[in-house]
């Protein structure tokens, strides 16, 4: 499996790393309700609710990003570029996750910055392949 992949298994499996904390937030406000997560998530304040919105723009980010990797793959565009803008989204998203648990509100939307562009970059990698091969 290529590079751009393996970052894209590892940016899914970071939706379910951000949802940990909004489980324990939820369960440290009197239990997690089976029943009606979402309400009760709705309710989260401080910590809580910055974790819920970190696993929120996870989901949104990694859309984008499998788009890239999956526009440069099926036009054979690949190159260190590529690997190196799946890897820099990867580590941007683990710093984000990191910044918006510790309440960093500019860091978090400069490194937020670096994974969009990272994914607009792959989706139009294949207007300058000649560069990456």
């Amino acid at each position: 499996m290529s590079i751009p992949f393996w970052c894209v298994f590892i940016s899914a499996l970071l939706i379910y790393v951000a949802r940990m904390p909004v489980a324990k937030a939820m369960k440290e406000q009197g239990g997690y309700n089976n029943h009606l997560p979402r309400q009760q998530q709705a309710q989260l304040t401080g910590f809580g609710a910055r974790a819920l919105a970190a696993h929120q723009n996870s989901i949104e980010a990694f859309i984008l990003f499998a788009v890239g990797v999956l526009m440069a793959h099926t036009t054979q565009t690949a190159g260190w570029l590529i690997d190196s803008l799946a890897i820099i989204f990867v580590i941007a998203r683990l710093i984000y996750l990191l910044c918006y648990w510790a309440d960093l509100a500019w860091q978090r939307s400069l490194v937020w910055v670096v994974g969009l562009v990272c994914s607009l970059l792959l989706m139009i990698s294949p207007t300058f392949r000649t560069i990456l091969l």
